[in-house]
């Protein structure tokens, strides 16, 4: 194995589903700009999720339209004259 590859700068940092305001802590080498007071009352980088395993239809069984950029209307404009001659 390749030595020197993996990255040592290790820290706790907070994810949080913006869909259902699901955080959790772990240790993680992402970059944040934000930061975010946790449960224990410590001060830890924040890093923002559009979806997690809380808000995934893959584990809740629930079909959940989540789209923060547009992409289902961008992608329907692009398509509808396909979209509409199916229906």
């Amino acid at each position: 194995m390749k030595k020197d590859i993996h990255p040592s700068d290790y820290r706790y940092v907070v994810f949080k589903d913006m869909s259902n305001d699901y955080a959790f802590l772990t240790k993680s080498t992402a970059n944040t700009k934000e930061t975010i007071v946790w449960e224990d009352g410590k001060e830890y980088p924040l890093f923002k999720l559009e979806i997690s395993n809380q808000s995934h239809p893959f584990y809740t069984g629930k079909m959940k339209l989540v789209d923060s950029a547009g992409r289902v209307d961008k992608f329907r404009n692009k398509y509808k004259k396909h979209i509409a001659d199916k229906q």
